[in-house]
């Protein structure tokens, strides 16, 4: 697997100071009430400079910098720069585990082939985020989950770490234990207590030691993590309500008469399976993918579903004309997909 963790820097505060410029180099705190109980959602990186961080108390942030200013959290406005995001992402992306507003796994391996591509993937990835919204992303890229988001934090704000394969638990033996997602607080209490401070030493362990420490399945399941093993694989929860085919070509290809000639094998291929559920189309989706990793899609949509090879081919290789003239240049992928699926009808003669 090739996965990358993207992490917007300080999302709330990035969000407000874009909102309001004047802002931009003030120390600023999201958050509640500091002459209440209000907690720190997020500050921005000149608070930071003041030990100013999440779930810190609004009243304690306040007394590390009497001038800093408080503003409420806006939600609304919040999802609305993730959504465009997120977007954004998809865009370079196409598959993607969000687990927050500001935070999320990439299907990178679905794009690229080998860790050789990765980065200017993930540069390309940043630069979409930063062209559609001006926020700036940290993204980290690695075999597993658990090691790319450990990666993401290391270079912020707005920075790039690739792990590449069989140097997982290098990486990360140096970092502080409570830095492993799953180490909650008694089990950092009983690493400390053993004198064991870093993710190498708790991958150190040896069996015997981990079942006095950490007993049963979670002492297992994080001296794995531990040695950047982690199989758990993006979970998208999303319904499948489209059947798409692609290619990537070893070179990049700027011949349109070839690029039509595959996006007709692929309009074949997805009719014949229109064919075997007994279903038509009614909308088609050709999908473009530059050298710089930038997607475009151009979709049309029939009044009647079709399962017709050749009208699929028409449709895709008129669809990759729209494209091309709107952006000419060689292409590195063309995909063809279908959606709007019904039922097929036979027409009763009488």
């Amino acid at each position: 697997m090739i996965l990358g963790h993207l992490d917007l820097d300080a999302f709330f505060a990035a969000v407000e100071e874009l909102e309001g410029p004047e802002l931009r180099s003030k120390p600023l705190v999201v958050g509640g009430d500091p002459r209440g109980r209000g907690v720190v959602a997020t500050a921005n990186y000149e608070a930071r400079k003041f030990g100013i961080h999440s779930a810190m108390s609004c009243a304690e942030a306040l007394r590390r910098c009497p001038h800093a200013i408080f503003v409420r959290p806006r939600h609304s406005v919040y999802r609305e720069y993730s959504a465009a995001v997120w977007n954004a992402v998809r865009e370079v992306v196409p598959t993607v585990e969000r687990t927050g507003l500001d935070e999320g796994y990439l299907d990178i391996g679905e794009v690229v082939a080998d860790f050789s591509q990765a980065r200017p993937l993930a540069e390309a990835v940043q630069t979409s985020v930063r062209g559609a919204t001006s926020l700036s992303a940290a993204i980290g890229v690695a075999t597993s989950k658990v090691v790319a988001k450990i990666a993401s934090d290391r270079r912020k704000p707005g920075g790039l770490t690739i792990v590449p394969p069989g140097r997982e638990a290098t990486f990360l033996a140096p970092f502080d234990v409570r830095r492993l997602p799953g180490v909650g607080p008694r089990s950092e209490e009983r690493l400390r207590v053993a004198g064991l401070e870093t993710i190498g030493a708790l991958a150190a362990l040896t069996d015997a030691e981990l079942r006095r420490l950490l007993p049963g399945k979670v002492g297992l399941l994080l001296r794995d993590r531990a040695r950047g093993i982690d199989p758990r694989p993006l979970e998208t929860g999303t319904e499948r309500i489209s059947i798409s085919t692609e290619e990537t070509f070893e070179r990049d290809i700027a011949d349109r008469d070839r690029l039509k000639d595959e996006l007709r094998r692929m309009s074949t291929g997805l009719a014949e399976h229109l064919r075997k559920k007994g279903e038509t189309a009614r909308t088609v989706t050709t999908k473009v993918r530059y050298p710089d990793f930038a997607i475009r899609s151009r979709s049309t949509s029939l009044l009647v579903g079709t399962d017709d090879p050749d009208r699929i081919g028409e449709l895709a290789c008129q669809l990759l004309d729209r494209a091309l003239d709107d952006r000419p240049g060689p292409l590195r992928l063309v995909g063809v997909g279908i959606s709007g699926f019904e039922p097929h009808r036979q027409l009763a003669l009488v």
